[in-house]
């Protein structure tokens, strides 16, 4: 059997802990044997969104086998990890005994506080990298992506990356089938790899105030595998041609035919990335051919 034992620190967040519990549960429904613990310092610990969890206080030793995962708490300047010097300890030994150790965003603190990020590559959100960076200076924050691994030490960034980051330990100990297998029955649309980036493009150029921009974004996320044409834009947004090339680039930094060809290429690199030739992901995304797809790789 095995363990994996979530250490919860107060003001923890909600998602931080349950998508990867999800997901080794949702495991453990499909066949394989892993049991659950929620351990705190404190009996009681009060989530970032108000809901109150229970912890064991008695800390186990566990096997090398097994794995500890350091949820994230809500924490925007990146708060020293509220663990006692027993329960950095802990991790520690973990660690030294061959364990595995994951993190989900700020949950990273905990583990450089530990020791356990210095001399590896590490990750967290986005907002907190800098910080991270600074405060570890012997660790490499790698950043921009959604799960780093380095020596059975694991740290994903925010919030709904740690499904990614748990999906991966899945399959890793199982196989990609389990760990798919694991994705559909929780309804996970896609298993992202580790280096994908943690702001998908749809989300990258929404930052403006723009209502006739989003609405044509909304339209192209949603067809950006069809031939949309400028004029159909025009129409959808109840003005000229010229005239959403000037709100949508004023808007975003991009025409709209980049935008598309964005969305596109940010597809294929996923579908390539799980075993799709660069033929049939050109395909799949809405090419005639690869060719396009190719320049735009190239292009970085």
């Amino acid at each position: 059997m095995t363990r994996v034992a979530f250490v919860l620190l107060p003001r923890l967040h909600l998602l931080d802990l349950a998508g990867p519990a999800q997901v080794f549960s949702t495991a453990r429904d499909l066949g394989l044997d892993y049991e659950l613990a929620y351990l705190g310092e404190r009996g009681t610990v009060e989530s970032a969104q108000g809901v109150p969890l229970t912890a064991e206080r008695d800390w186990p030793e566990l096997s090398p086998g097994d794995l500890v995962v350091v949820p994230g708490w809500r924490s925007p300047r990146l708060t020293a990890a509220p663990l006692s010097a027993a329960g950095l300890a802990w991790l520690r030994a973990h660690h030294e005994r061959g364990g595995t150790v994951a993190s989900v965003c700020s949950g990273a603190e905990a583990l450089g506080r530990a020791g356990l990020l210095d001399g590896r590559r590490c990750t967290t959100h986005h907002e907190l990298q800098d910080a991270l960076a600074a405060r570890y200076p012997a660790a490499t924050v790698v950043r921009d992506v959604l799960y780093v691994v380095d020596e059975r030490v694991v740290t994903s960034a925010g919030i709904a990356s740690g499904i990614d980051l748990a999906l991966h330990l899945v399959a890793a100990r199982h196989g990609p089938a389990v760990a798919a297998r694991v994705a559909r029955s929780m309804v996970v649309y896609a298993r992202r790899n580790g280096d994908e980036q943690q702001a998908s493009a749809m989300l990258r150029h929404r930052a403006h105030v723009n209502d006739t921009v989003h609405r044509l974004q909304d339209l192209i996320d949603a067809r950006f595998a069809e031939a949309l044409k400028l004029a159909d834009l025009a129409g959808a947004a109840g003005c000229s041609e010229r005239t959403v090339t000037r709100l949508f680039t004023r808007a975003t930094g991009l025409t709209p035919l980049r935008y598309q060809q964005m969305l596109r290429l940010e597809r294929a690199e996923h579908l390539i990335g799980h075993g799709a030739t660069v033929e049939a992901a050109a395909r799949a995304v809405g090419f005639e051919d690869a060719r396009m797809l190719r320049r735009l790789r190239a292009r970085g």
